[in-house]
């Protein structure tokens, strides 16, 4: 009986992906992706503690206690109306964190949804959507505010809208960017020439290989919008009192800068804080995620 017969032709093994642990190892391993990492989760914990916790109600005023030094009852004072400097702060990240939140939901929702389908239809379609991104970039989100305010009033909705569609525009371009250039590469001529819509090619093939791209920007434009809602405040066209805000905080001191300088001090620092932690962890995750920059790590 004869042997079977065998082949001298080896077959290729597809490479198994890498495991989890080798991104998480080279995350814990880069600096800046570390440090971004332990501010942002400082302000995020700042501002869920704030809702089950604070030294003193944030909402209270004393003014028998004004303007009170550093002391055991009061970890950093008290501000011009006797509330607590630490219950001010806290409750303020959590304003922050649920505008930014929203508003780059926002501008991540409408921005990826339009620069994919200017990709995929080019066109009358990409023309249109980009001209209508140009239109949009001639309204800041300051002032959109003040649009947005003379109809419906100042408060936290308006700052929610304003920053969010600022933010459009800017994810559209980037989305429709990233996107040309995948739709350029083999693998999606061969899924065309098999028979694949391009919404089937957007979802399946498109959007995946562009998501790091997206996820990085986002902590970039989560920075902006903290910024935006600040100055929104600030100008008294965010956060309405008696919600405790950063950017109030800083309106509230700067009739205050010669006698309690400190008053401007720490909502400048906790947005700094803010803004510095997400830029970082933006830079980091996209060191991380570039495959030339991984191998070299």
């Amino acid at each position: 009986m004869s042997a079977p017969l065998t082949s001298s032709v080896d077959v290729p093994i597809a490479p198994h992906p890498l495991p989890a642990k080798t991104f998480w190892g080279r995350a814990l391993r880069h600096r800046s992706f570390v440090l971004g990492g332990a501010l942002s989760l400082l302000v995020v914990a700042s501002a869920l503690l704030s809702l089950v916790w604070t030294p003193w109600s944030p909402y209270e005023i004393d003014i028998a206690s004004k303007l009170r030094p550093p002391s055991a009852a009061h970890w950093l004072g008290t501000d011009t109306f006797g509330r607590d400097i630490v219950s001010l702060l806290l409750a303020g990240a959590r304003a922050t964190i649920l505008v930014g939140i929203i508003a780059v939901s926002i501008g991540l929702t409408f921005g990826v949804c339009l620069g994919l389908i200017a990709s995929a239809k080019r066109g009358w379609t990409e023309e249109i959507i980009m001209r209508f991104s140009d239109f949009t970039f001639a309204f800041p989100a300051v002032l959109s505010a003040i649009m947005l305010a003379t109809v419906a009033g100042p408060g936290m909705l308006t700052s929610i809208i304003a920053i969010g569609i600022f933010q459009i525009p800017t994810l559209i371009r980037l989305t429709r960017g990233s996107a040309n250039a995948i739709w350029a590469r083999e693998y999606v001529l061969a899924a065309r020439a098999s028979g694949k819509g391009a919404f089937r090619i957007t979802i399946e093939h498109v959007l995946p290989n562009i998501l790091s791209i997206l996820i990085v920007q986002a902590t970039i434009q989560f920075a902006l919008a903290i910024l935006a809602e600040a100055a929104l405040s600030y100008l008294g066209l965010g956060t309405q009192p008696p919600q405790p805000s950063w950017g109030r905080m800083l309106n509230d001191a700067q009739t205050m800068l010669f006698q309690s300088p400190m008053l401007a001090v720490y909502p400048g620092a906790a947005i700094a804080i803010a803004v510095l932690g997400l830029n970082l962890l933006g830079d980091g995750l996209r060191d991380l995620f570039d495959p030339r920059l991984a191998r070299e790590r």
